[in-house]
């Protein structure tokens, strides 16, 4: 998915697997680098127009992946290294 895409809510994709590829894309393009915060869960939710359970479950999804990892009080960061399927 294009790391400049927005939610398409007409799509078979549900919006928060759209938000995960589109962040994915956004860490491989560079915007945000290993061990570097991302945008903050609110800025995710008025950028993208969707739900902050939305933005949640894909920051989680990611985490499981093994994209990111969060800090409490702190935010979501990039993982260093990222996962082997980041290429």
């Amino acid at each position: 998915m294009d790391a400049d895409a927005e939610i398409d809510h007409g799509a078979p994709l549900t919006p928060y697997k759209q938000l995960a590829e589109i962040l994915k894309a956004r860490i491989r393009r560079g915007d945000w680098a290993p061990g570097r915060a991302i945008d903050s869960e609110n800025r995710l939710v008025q950028h993208y127009g969707i739900a902050r359970t939305t933005v949640r479950r894909a920051l989680t999804a990611l985490a499981d992946q093994g994209w990111l990892f969060a800090v409490p009080q702190r935010g979501w960061f990039v993982s260093d290294p990222l996962p082997p399927d980041a290429a």
